[in-house]
């Protein structure tokens, strides 16, 4: 037996020894290191460039493709402070368990205007790709105030503290702007009206409500999210965000993809 395992590993010491002489050589003369470590990098930086001039042909054209509005914008970065995509991803792979769990597999196209992208692969809890509308926004108020009274098995931590945390709304023109410059088509009218837009989506018995459907379009939900119109706060934010998930285009669905083996 020994002998047949000998037999059988010669050719790997070979060449691990032909590798370690040609390494000790190299790390002895400073051009040719140096040479092997531009012919290593530029490998490497072609694999990984070379798939975005093609980027046109891959991703796909959803015109019906809709902006994050304030609010929800907010929400999303409460989403990534509060640390929910170190539980949750948000992209459905093109296996049929995940498609007939979560619904159409995730386009790549739907995160056009995400940044920074949210995919992820660790699912401690459920992938929220396809979330928007699934559940009452009373359902993720209770949820995020206690997860175990709807989940008794949910090890989600508790977020009741967003019921109470006032938004801030003035650095929201700031945020649209630093979105904008990286290529998401945030408007001069949308920027300036951020504040007053994250406001006026909660809050729809006031005039800040029209110029968010005016801005945003028709389709965007106005109402007040967490039950309390009397205050707009980061709970509101973060349940606007859910809501939208998988529902700034409609593309997925349009298509009817179909689920691979």
């Amino acid at each position: 037996m020994n002998r047949v395992l000998k037999t059988l590993l010669r050719p790997f010491a070979r060449f691990f020894e032909f590798h370690a002489r040609t390494h000790y050589r190299a790390e002895r003369h400073s051009m040719a290191l140096t040479a092997g470590i531009i012919a290593a990098a530029g490998v490497g930086g072609f694999v990984e460039i070379a798939p975005l001039f093609t980027i046109a042909d891959t991703v796909e054209t959803a015109p019906d493709m809709r902006l994050y509005t304030p609010l929800e914008q907010a929400g999303r970065d409460i989403y990534i402070r509060e640390g929910c995509y170190l539980c949750h991803s948000q992209m459905i792979r093109t296996l049929r368990d995940e498609v007939e769990r979560y619904g159409p597999y995730s386009l790549a196209v739907e995160s056009k205007y995400d940044h920074p992208m949210l995919w992820g692969s660790k699912r401690t809890g459920p992938d929220l790709a396809r979330l928007g509308d699934k559940f009452s926004d009373d359902w993720h108020v209770r949820h995020l105030i206690d997860p175990r009274d709807l989940v008794p098995e949910s090890v989600m931590p508790q977020y009741a503290f967003l019921q109470n945390a006032t938004l801030q709304t003035r650095d929201l023109p700031d945020r649209l702007a630093a979105l904008r410059a990286v290529g998401v088509p945030y408007t001069d009218e949308m920027i300036a009206a951020a504040s007053a837009d994250a406001s006026g989506q909660a809050r729809p018995d006031t005039e800040g409500a029209d110029g968010v459907l005016e801005r945003y379009g028709e389709e965007t939900a106005i109402r007040v999210f967490d039950g309390r119109p009397e205050l707009v706060t980061e709970m509101d934010a973060l349940v606007a965000y859910l809501q939208v998930l998988g529902k700034l285009t409609d593309l997925a669905h349009e298509t009817q993809p179909v689920a691979e083996e």
